[in-house]
């Protein structure tokens, strides 16, 4: 009796983690692949150039502390604006998987001088500005549509503890990537090159089409099943 108690446990703590896991390393990859924090690496360089090394870390702290909430925010948050506004989630995943699978065909094309979601007005701008950590770099050029959709559409199918304990932990996770890969930024580009940066932002653009025509694959799927 003893000995079944303890292999049912045993048995309950391994399906746990096993779920936990694999929750944590399908969204941190998934994550990871949108964002592409590789690719904001020659603007951050750009923005960057005249300051100081304690002040650019500083930028790629508060840069990947307001990403995080951001994801954050988009993860508990966006179930409930969802409700408000009658989206369903295959129109979602849809929306989604359209929006990531066109950010990862601009990475594929991506020209390392510009940035989606940045106008030549903007650019111009912000050389007035006193912080950059926010807009643009933590949004629109990391935290964009895709990676929203992303993570509003992944609560609707991971809203247990465990899950929502993970993703969270994947969220914090990239965010913490972001801010060693912005800080280094300076010294990637010297060792990467610009081909190097652009060959990075291809390789990880072609995986975030994957990813988006996968989302509207399932959708449809899904959508054909309730017929």
């Amino acid at each position: 009796m003893f000995v079944s108690l303890s292999l049912s446990k045993i048995n309950f703590i391994s399906h746990k983690m096993e779920v936990f896991l694999n929750t944590f390393f399908v969204l941190l990859g998934a994550l990871f692949s949108v964002l592409n924090p590789f690719g904001a690496i020659p603007f951050f360089v750009g923005l960057t150039q005249d300051y100081e090394k304690g002040e650019r870390s500083r930028v790629a702290l508060w840069t990947a502390i307001n990403v995080c909430i951001i994801l954050l925010i988009a993860f508990f948050v966006g179930e409930y604006v969802l409700r408000f506004f009658g989206i369903t989630i295959p129109a979602l995943r849809i929306a989604g998987g359209i929006l990531i699978a066109s950010s990862g065909f601009g990475l594929l094309n991506a020209n390392p001088k510009k940035r989606k979601g940045i106008s030549k007005e903007v650019e111009e701008d912000l050389a007035n500005r006193n912080s950059i950590a926010l807009t643009p770099l933590a949004m629109p050029m990391l935290a964009g549509p895709g990676s929203i959709s992303l993570l509003i559409a992944f609560y609707q199918e991971h809203n247990k503890v465990d899950e929502i304990f993970a993703s969270s932990l994947s969220i914090v996770v990239v965010s913490l990537f972001i801010f060693l890969i912005l800080r280094s930024a300076h010294y990637l580009a010297r060792y990467l090159g610009a081909s190097g940066i652009v060959a990075i932002s291809r390789i990880v653009g072609f995986l975030t089409v994957a990813i988006g025509i996968q989302y509207i694959i399932s959708s449809v799927l899904s959508i054909i099943r309730g017929i």
